[in-house]
């Protein structure tokens, strides 16, 4: 692929954006170079329908930066390769949803960015203090990237931002400053997410960081509440929002289904136990139970909250005969609780002997992306074979969890 319609097409983005259209001129590169042109009609928007070797159609950009919590950094050693590539690729945030710093971009890149209108666009803030980015990104790019973050905001490009809070470094009156920062670039601001640190066993060598106590917690569910309200009542919208994590560690009630809007951080973390609860609860009122003998395994975080769904409808349905079991997190330490990190190792070391019913119900997110296997490369006919058990994935969704246990 050349042009399409008189216009250089480097990458994925000028391919789709180009594209759009429902007349088209392709100029198409051949075997040895011989040019092909073709003219092309469709609906507009619809896409042509052509394959690239690489989805991007170019290299993907890595992460220069040294993020003093970065998980990716505390990982364990002989783990597979993929798992400790840092992606930074803005065109990727786009396209999927990930989060990236903005400290490799080009005023070029800034340029294509607001004259294609490549919105949203994800972006891992943590601070608007130049100085404390730098640091916290081990990078002297941090700061610049602050300075594109204010860039495309004033070109009106939509941007969702995240802020891994840090107890000591980024939180408190720092944590205040960047609220009050992001407000200030106004609607373009679309969403912002504080999420807690994350730490595992495996930092050695690594800038010394401390957990979100309950006392953190509760102080930065407070503060971005208050901010969140002033949202409200200016802007319609809260913008603002807390991860689940920090209400679990808090020991706070999480917010209403309303509270979390159109839920805009979902991926993040945030509202998503809400929402699962949700649809639980919706789906109770179109099913009947049958018979139904099982074990639901699950995160240390989230095992309170599934055990009472699981309580709530038994008292509809006696049939039903379920346990839930809390997989303590020995892989990457215990102070990681999401179901999403647990290793098939530890479910076999936790459940072998225990008993677990006609079926093992696991959620879908502590596997790889469309497949079968666990961080530590176990698969699931694996543990499957040691537990004794057939093993139901079940997809983050809570309709999709009372039909695994009703059996349908």
């Amino acid at each position: 692929m050349r042009k399409i319609n008189g216009n250089v097409i480097k990458d994925i983005l000028d391919y789709k954006y180009r594209s759009y259209d429902a007349r088209l001129f392709l100029e198409l590169c051949g075997a040895g170079g011989k040019l092909k042109l073709v003219r092309i009609r469709k609906p507009e928007g619809a896409d042509i329908g052509l394959e690239f070797e690489s989805f991007l159609m170019d290299a993907q950009r890595s992460c220069a930066n040294k993020c003093i919590f970065c998980f990716i950094d505390q990982l364990p050693r002989g783990m597979r390769e993929s798992l400790y590539y840092k992606d930074d690729d803005v065109r990727l945030s786009f396209l999927h949803g990930n989060y990236v710093t903005l400290t490799n971009l080009s005023q070029r890149d800034i340029d294509r960015i607001t004259g294609l209108r490549i919105s949203p666009i994800n972006v891992s803030i943590h601070t608007l203090d130049p100085e404390l980015r730098n640091f916290m990104l081990q990078s002297k790019k941090g700061a610049a990237g602050i300075t594109a973050l204010k860039t495309l905001a004033e070109a009106g490009i939509t941007l969702n931002c995240q802020i891994v809070c840090c107890p000591g470094v980024n939180d408190g009156a720092a944590l205040t400053r960047s609220i009050e920062g992001l407000c200030a670039l106004g609607p373009a601001v679309n969403s912002v997410s504080v999420v807690p640190v994350g730490l595992t066993k495996h930092r050695q060598g690594l800038v010394p960081l401390s957990p979100v106590s309950r006392e953190h917690a509760i102080e930065i569910v407070r503060q971005v509440g208050h901010y969140g309200e002033k949202c409200l009542r200016r802007r319609g919208s809260r913008v603002f929002f807390c991860a689940d994590e920090l209400y679990i560690k808090a020991g706070l009630k999480l917010p209403p289904h309303e509270y979390y809007e159109d839920y805009p951080q979902l991926e993040n973390g945030v509202g998503m136990m809400r929402l699962f609860i949700t649809e639980f609860v919706e789906e109770t009122t179109k099913t009947s139970g049958r018979r139904s003998v099982f074990s639901i395994a699950t995160g240390t975080a989230a095992c309170k909250y599934l055990t009472n769904l699981l309580k709530m409808y038994t008292k509809k349905c006696d049939k039903i005969t379920g346990k839930v079991f809390a997989v303590r997190n020995d892989f990457f330490g215990d102070s990681v609780t999401v179901s999403g990190l647990v290793t098939g190792g530890d479910l076999i070391a936790q459940l072998i002997g225990r008993d677990l019913g006609e079926r093992l119900l696991i959620p879908q997110n502590m596997l790889r992306h469309g497949g079968d296997i666990f961080l530590d490369d176990v698969t699931v006919p694996d543990v499957s074979e040691a537990l004794g058990v057939p093993i139901r994935v079940v997809r983050q969704d809570g309709a999709d969890l009372l039909r695994a246990i009703t059996g349908r």
